[in-house]
């Protein structure tokens, strides 16, 4: 009995193997005033997997080898907050957080006003597109390596689109053209299903044309160039927030991100007080504990 129980403790001290996605919230929309250019897209969270390609262009990252009955910590990054009130750049979105693995925030998308800094994009996992203004030269905010992809920049008056964890933000065209669309995200298989999560938010145009469109659970912008209002993000998808338009319109937030992790089947996730998440039935020798708010630790035994 004293042999049986030494040997089923070493099997459970055995280090197990863990694969990971970890998307942070996508940025929140800005508001624009005065008839000054479209507000541009807001960028996507950042994108980190070691199951698949990762934001930016970047390979899949190595699987992580954990100890058993050891807490690990978890967090799930909240989408940026829609600029109200007063015109200014939408809020970033925050980071999401597993093990020693982080990503970072989406850029707040940009403000089509007459202050100089606030029609530039935010940098973030993915950047946000800049707005358009006329006699203004705006800068898109940039992605994070290997994490997500830089905003566009506006060919004229409209707003550009937000990265996306697979894309660049795409420019918009000249004069009051349409708002550019926000980055495709990337698709991942990590839970037996292909999902793509992190796209960019779309930019706002500056005329009856038409706002740009997001993919990937990004938000599309306002259909209606003065006072529409862009989408939301998609909850846990890390979407940038769609543009509204140029006046008098609040800012719409950015989707939350995720955390998904795939291990073998021989072994059960504890979620701490905090964590809220779901475990579906073990699949091809593996479970997949999908993490959808909060903090806390995570254990394995």
């Amino acid at each position: 009995m004293i042999l049986l129980g030494i040997l089923a403790s070493a099997r459970t001290a055995i280090p197990l193997t863990v694969d990971y996605l970890v998307i942070a919230g996508g940025g929140g929309g800005g508001r624009g005033t005065g008839e000054t250019g479209g507000n541009g897209g807001a960028g996507a969270g950042g994108y980190r997997t070691s199951a698949g390609t990762s934001g930016g262009g970047a390979s899949a990252e190595t699987a992580l080898t954990l100890a058993p009955s050891t807490d690990y910590t978890v967090t799930v990054g909240a989408g940026g907050a829609g600029r109200t009130g007063s015109s200014g750049q939408g809020g970033d979105g925050s980071s999401s957080i597993f093990s020693t693995t982080s990503t970072v925030g989406g850029g707040g998308g940009s403000a089509g006003t007459d202050t100089a800094s606030l029609p530039n994009g935010r940098s973030g996992g993915s950047g946000s597109g800049a707005a358009g203004n006329a006699g203004i030269t705006t800068v898109a905010g940039s992605g994070t390596s290997g994490q997500g992809f830089d905003g566009g920049s506006p060919g004229g008056n409209s707003g550009a689109g937000g990265g996306g964890a697979g894309a660049i933000g795409q420019n918009s065209g000249g004069g009051n053209s349409d708002g550019g669309n926000g980055g495709a995200g990337v698709v991942s298989s990590i839970t037996g299903s292909a999902v793509g999560r992190g796209g960019g938010g779309g930019g706002a145009d500056n005329a009856p044309t038409a706002g740009g469109t997001a993919t990937n659970g990004g938000g599309n912008a306002s259909t209606n160039s003065e006072n529409g209002s862009g989408t939301a993000g998609l909850l846990n998808t890390g979407g940038g927030a769609g543009a509204s338009g140029y006046d008098s319109v609040n800012g719409v937030n950015g989707g939350s991100g995720i955390v998904i992790l795939k291990y073998p089947d021989t072994k059960t996730i504890t979620l701490g007080a905090g964590l809220t998440g779901t475990t579906p039935a073990a699949s091809g020798g593996f479970k997949v504990t999908t993490i959808t708010a909060g903090t806390g630790n995570v254990s394995f035994a």
